[in-house]
């Protein structure tokens, strides 16, 4: 467990991979930085990384860096890599590589030094595993970060979020709300209608917006001030 003072920030976990996790994170980040905000970024572990200047990295954590327009290196915002895209536990294994936490905590301990707020992205869904006995649940409990857990607005998604929420609460987890996304433009069914209405009354949570499926988000690196600008619209990220 860290053993600095309890910092501020907010954990963003998912209820699946490419859940869309990052650019809710990217964009929570750009709209703290644009209203003076200092705003720090963090992709604790990550699987499936690419070379960057000569070192393995995630593309996770160069999109946030680039939305937070922060000048920590990446080592910070992403002080642990893996190449094959599973989870970590199972990535590392066939590395041959061992996961060491105290990577984690020192990295998380300077960005909180360096900034006044966090915004941690987990990898995957919160009961992914890290290593031996430890999942992303037990990341958010070291850090001390409340949740915001973002999930798909369709078919599927109570139950899946319903089941993330428990989990959560399980770890004994504060969460702030939750986040729908990837909505898309054809017109909504009922499922997509009715989700958010039910997932506050069987979780007792907020939802805090439902983001849209925009063209705009997909490939390469968005403007920060249109990111800023564009998850302003649709998520209550000042509560």
């Amino acid at each position: 467990m860290i053993s600095h003072s309890t910092p501020t920030g907010i954990f963003i976990t998912g209820t699946d991979t490419e859940i869309g996790k990052t650019v809710v994170a990217g964009g929570v980040a750009a709209a703290l930085k644009a209203v003076g905000v200092n705003v720090g970024v963090m992709k604790p572990i990550a699987s499936g990384g690419v070379e960057h200047e000569g070192h393995l990295v995630s593309e996770d954590a160069i999109f946030l860096k680039r939305a937070a327009q922060v000048d920590d290196p990446l080592d910070l915002i992403n002080p642990l890599c893996l190449r094959h895209p599973l989870a970590p536990s199972v990535a590392a294994a066939v590395e041959g590589v061992s996961i060491d936490l105290r990577q984690i905590d020192e990295a998380f301990a300077q960005l909180c030094q360096r900034h006044d707020f966090m915004v941690v992205e987990g990898i995957g869904g919160i009961a992914v595993p890290i290593c031996e006995e430890v999942l992303v649940a037990d990341i958010a409990q070291r850090f001390q970060l409340p949740l915001l857990i973002v999930a798909r607005p369709n078919l599927g998604t109570i139950n899946h979020t319903v089941l993330t929420v428990a989990f959560a609460r399980s770890y004994s987890l504060e969460i702030r709300g939750i986040v729908l996304n990837g909505l898309r433009e054809e017109p909504k069914g009922l499922a997509e209608a009715t989700n958010p209405k039910e997932l506050e009354r069987l979780t007792h949570l907020p939802i805090l917006g439902t983001v849209p499926f925009d063209e705009r988000l997909q490939g390469d690196m968005p403007p920060p001030d249109f990111l800023s600008q564009f998850i302003g619209e649709h998520i209550d990220w000042r509560g």
